[in-house]
């Protein structure tokens, strides 16, 4: 019960943008889950649910798994060495790099598998990313972000 309960829990936070414990029970009870508050709130400490900023004042959760922690030391390090700036244009992502870093820091951010992201294109210190859209890419540089400054 506990493992399917984990695996709804993941797929509630993917697809809806959940501010609170209280509205993460209501949709699992929603979906056939008799939870409490108190379960809830060991089930986020134990899926390692963080909660990320919107950039409107709001933060919703989020799994970790989908930033840096499960990245591997290479990764990071690749991400922080080789990272120079990033901008968007709507739903497309430029990330600049240094110079003949562009595929090691795409791999790196494939290698977290962002869902939002539909695939990406790298040259010698620039990388263009198709993202799904312009919400998912502001999400999208977030995790970056956060992944940098680990």
């Amino acid at each position: 019960m506990k493992k399917s309960r984990h695996q709804k829990i993941k797929e509630l936070v993917e697809q809806y943008q959940i501010e609170t414990q209280e509205e993460l029970a209501d949709k699992l009870k929603a979906a056939g889950y008799a939870v409490t508050q108190a379960t809830v709130s060991r089930d986020i400490r134990e899926l390692k649910l963080s909660k990320v900023p919107l950039g409107d004042g709001r933060q919703i959760y989020t799994i970790l798994e989908h930033s840096s922690q499960y990245l591997g030391d290479k990764y990071i390090r690749v991400l922080q060495e080789g990272f120079v700036s990033m901008d968007m244009a709507q739903n497309i992502l430029v990330i600049k790099t240094v110079s003949g870093m562009a595929m090691a820091v795409a791999a790196a951010v494939d290698a977290m598998k962002l869902k939002e992201i539909v695939g990406s294109i790298a040259g010698d210190d620039t990388i263009m990313m198709a993202v799904r859209t312009v919400e998912d890419t502001q999400a999208v540089m977030k995790k970056i972000r956060s992944a940098i400054e680990e």
